[in-house]
């Protein structure tokens, strides 16, 4: 086909711009400004460049209509309009030049970046940026963190990457304040690991740069919008073990017999899910919190759901996280198959206690499981053996049993004997063929 026969796209230019206003622009960035017959920007933007533009150019404010950006655009190439966006800092460092590649042909915008506001906060400060992890809060009002938050809280991204990075720069907005992410590391427990940097009205009169701010005082501090974020650890990063902890290194409930996954079991069940680093896992029965924890640990991407019907676990079970640093764990105190419809499906299910609902709750996650995932079970019992094994007989399920028992060396008088633990058994099926769907449901029903 003739590329000749259709008439060039005028593209859109997004132009990086910062808070000094016509000074922040290179010559060829204000050429395009002062030709443009469409300038798209925010509010506070579109004010501050209007003496550059053109009196008969149409403004739009996307402030609050984002999703209408692209069609803005589509309509005014479509009339050979020339269009202009103006974007702060570097529109492809968490700004809008990405957002709007996804949904405009390539071809169609051209980006002209300006100095990220992060990279500039670095600079006010003299802080080399190369190893620095950008993160972005820049978005809808998150409201508080709480522990335990689920993947859709705003803050949740913001606090894996503080958890895997020494030193970080991060956009904030409005809403989600420098003095929000404070608390946030309060909560989890990590106030005394950073310090803060704020950098206020960057490029502005009022530029104001706040340095060595302790975490806790942070959280009451009114700083001025817009600003930028600067985060370093004041403590070394911990690295922690995987996979395989002790059986002491979690609280469990005593005097009574205390509700935990031993450790040879532990390893092998989770080896049995097969899990990802972005697994979406579940973890019914929880008990001391052991299977769910660290499954969390190896799927640092990924997030883990957990319920427990003893309160008194439950309190163990968030214990046990907040010692071990985790956050992208859930829990709810409750009873399966309660709540289960409101998780996101899973890639891996465990199963270490039911509650006397266990052929339901088989027939449940197997509908729920994601294709390839796998539901692991310990049973100690030969009758929840039983019904779990009949149960995936029925459902034509592709299952197999193994059966675990350890013995451990304890002294004896100057000597060592082996001591055996109770057997436990590994129930695991793989989710249905897309064959066997139709019978699941039928079953379920």
């Amino acid at each position: 086909m003739n590329s000749e026969n259709f008439p060039a796209i005028e593209k859109c230019r997004i132009i990086g711009v910062l808070d000094d206003g016509v000074d922040s622009l290179s010559r060829t960035a204000l050429a395009h400004l002062q030709r443009a017959q469409l300038v798209i920007g925010g509010s506070r933007t579109l004010q501050l460049f209007a003496p550059q533009m053109d009196p008969t150019a149409i403004r739009r404010d996307l402030t609050g209509a984002l999703a209408q950006v692209p069609e803005w655009i589509r309509a005014a190439q479509a009339e050979g309009q020339r269009v202009v966006l103006l974007a702060t800092g570097d529109p492809l460092c968490h700004g809008i030049a990405a957002y709007l590649a996804s949904r405009l042909c390539i071809e169609a915008i051209d980006v002209l970046p300006n100095v990220s506001t992060l990279q500039l906060a670095c600079a006010r400060l003299g802080l080399p940026w190369q190893d620095m992890k950008f993160s972005s809060v820049h978005s809808k009002d998150a409201g508080d963190w709480m522990e335990g938050s689920e993947p859709s809280h705003g803050l949740y991204a913001l606090l894996r990457d503080i958890r895997q990075n020494d030193r970080l720069a991060i956009l904030t907005s409005p809403d989600n304040t420098p003095d929000r992410i404070a608390r946030m590391l309060v909560t989890e427990g990590m106030a005394d690991d950073f310090q803060m940097a704020v950098a206020e009205r960057l490029c502005q009169p009022e530029e104001r740069v706040l340095s060595g701010i302790t975490i806790q005082a942070a959280t009451q501090v009114p700083f001025a919008d817009p600003n930028v974020v600067l985060l370093w650890r004041t403590t070394l990063r911990p690295s922690p073990v995987l996979l395989g902890l002790p059986d002491a290194s979690y609280q469990q409930r005593y005097p009574e017999k205390g509700l935990i996954t031993k450790n040879e079991v532990r390893v092998v069940s989770l080896a049995r899910m097969q899990l990802r680093a972005n697994s979406v896992v579940w973890d019914i029965g929880a008990g001391s919190g052991s299977v769910g924890l660290e499954a969390a640990r190896l799927c640092s991407q990924g997030h883990v759901y957990a319920i427990e019907k003893n309160v008194d676990d439950s309190a163990i079970v968030r214990s046990n996280r907040k010692a071990l640093g985790i956050s992208n764990h859930t829990l709810v105190h409750g009873k399966a198959p309660e709540c289960l419809q409101h998780w996101p499906d899973p890639d891996a299910v465990f199963i270490g206690g039911s509650g006397g609902e266990l052929a339901e709750l088989i027939r449940l996650i197997l509908l729920r499981l994601k294709p390839e995932g796998w539901l692991v079970m310990n049973f100690v019992t030969l009758e929840n053996l039983s019904v779990a094994v009949d149960t995936l007989k029925a459902l034509g399920v592709a299952w197999d049993v193994l059966q675990l028992q350890a013995s451990r060396s304890k002294p004896i008088l100057h000597m060592n004997r082996m001591a055996a633990e109770n057997p436990v058994w590994l129930v695991c099926a793989q989710k249905v063929t897309v064959q066997k769907t139709a019978k699941l449901e039928k079953s379920d029903d």
